[in-house]
């Protein structure tokens, strides 16, 4: 969102201290931001410190002599990229609905011709009133976007939906509404994160794969306008914004689910760390150590998992699929040998023996791989650069297939 002019519309409800996290998260986007607060909203959050964290004078009054003398509101209108209500009260959204102008903010929202999104927060008995819920539903139509709002503990005291979205969420949701569109009308399935394979009740057989790679991968696919489907096994990362996730534990699992989810899909990429075996068979409850003789070890016997990318890439028709290679040394000739064997589209190959990137890190560096034996060094980058990367050269594979 580098270089992108975004118009914060504040309102009056408790939510709204919020506001200044969310102008930092914009900020760090790379966004330009500019404010436009109702009068009742100047009473949750002080215009100085949104003047200060943008760097852009604050709007408060449709009739500001000062402003008004371009038709300043309709200059605000008229440069931005798109519009974000945060927080969006019942009240305002009922103004939005009917069309009303009488303020500073609901006149630009009726002015503007950018994209608007709109993060609700309000009481959960407010958000769930039918005529909330009817408005809501005008917007909508209307091609307004939504963001939450958050089912949980309110500042009434109740519980329940009507929390605003966090302000990371919310500039998720806004890269998503800004994206290129590039993907628009591609079903994409994405793997990602390690499987666990059971021992017994308590233990399991691991990698040490957090899923960050995979999920910068949905994400960006997202952000590109797909449909995205993640399959993850075990982690505790945040659902990226747009994309519908599917958890799994185990390798056999995560074979139904992507295969569940094959049949509309252009593009498949299968960044998890698939565990290769598995127990021959699940010791029912707990072993326990008392149960073995003092000082026994204990034996195990694994059988293989199917390997399922070399199993979408015998069947992968016109999809383009792609493969991921995790590599302690001789990267470059093991990663060729893999891609031989697997027989997919593109294959990501990175050296987990590295401290600073990989497995548990925010950082990777990687090849790309191509059957016809071009190989693609990226250097040390952030693993949403590195997702950036992957999905340029995947476009490309889909240009060149279709044509």
């Amino acid at each position: 969102m580098n270089g992108r002019r975004i118009l914060l519309a504040v309102s009056g409800g408790i939510a709204a201290y919020k506001v200044p996290e969310l102008v930092r998260a914009l900020d760090r986007a790379g966004c330009t931001v500019r404010c436009a607060l109702t009068e009742a909203a100047t009473r949750f959050v002080s215009p100085l410190v949104l003047q200060t964290l943008t760097r852009e004078p604050v709007r408060l009054d449709l009739l500001d002599p000062g402003e008004e003398g371009q038709i300043g509101h309709i200059d605000l209108a008229d440069q931005a990229d798109a519009v974000v209500v945060a927080p969006a009260t019942a009240h305002v959204l009922a103004r939005m609905a009917t069309g009303l102008a009488d303020d500073l903010v609901t006149t630009l929202l009726l002015a503007t011709r950018a994209p608007v999104l709109v993060a609700p927060a309000m009481n959960v008995n407010m958000w769930e009133h039918p005529a909330t819920r009817a408005n809501v539903a005008t917007l909508a139509a209307r091609g307004v976007h939504f963001v939450g709002p958050d089912a949980g503990a309110l500042a009434c005291g109740w519980e329940g939906a009507g929390r605003m979205a966090e302000p990371e969420a919310i500039a998720a949701a806004l890269a998503l509404l800004l994206g290129p569109a590039s993907l628009a009308g591609e079903r994409v399935v994405v793997t990602a994160g390690g499987t666990r394979e059971p021992i017994d009740a308590v233990r399991a057989i691991v990698n040490r794969s957090s899923g960050k790679m995979g999920f910068a991968l949905a994400a960006e696919a997202a952000r590109r306008g797909a449909d995205v489907v993640l399959v993850a096994g075990p982690t505790a990362l945040p659902t990226p914004a747009g994309v519908r996730r599917v958890d799994v534990e185990t390798a056999l699992e995560m074979r139904e689910a992507v295969r569940a989810e094959l049949s509309p899909a252009s593009v498949v990429v299968m960044a998890a760390a698939v565990a290769d075996f598995r127990p021959a068979a699940r010791i029912p409850g707990k072993l326990k150590k008392e149960d073995l003789p003092e000082d026994a070890g204990l034996e195990l016997a694994l059988v293989r998992n199917p390997d399922i990318l070399a199993e979408l890439a015998r069947e992968r028709g016109a999809r383009v699929v792609v493969g991921f290679a995790a590599e302690s040394e001789d990267v470059i000739p093991a990663a060729r040998r893999k891609l031989a064997r697997k027989g997919c589209d593109l294959l990501v190959a990175n050296d987990v023996s590295r401290s600073d990137a990989g497995f548990e890190s925010d950082q990777n560096a990687v090849a790309l791989l191509a059957p016809d034996g071009d190989v693609e060094e990226l250097p040390l980058l952030p693993k949403r650069e590195v997702a950036v990367r992957i999905w340029d050269r995947i476009e490309k594979l889909l240009g060149a297939r279709r044509a």
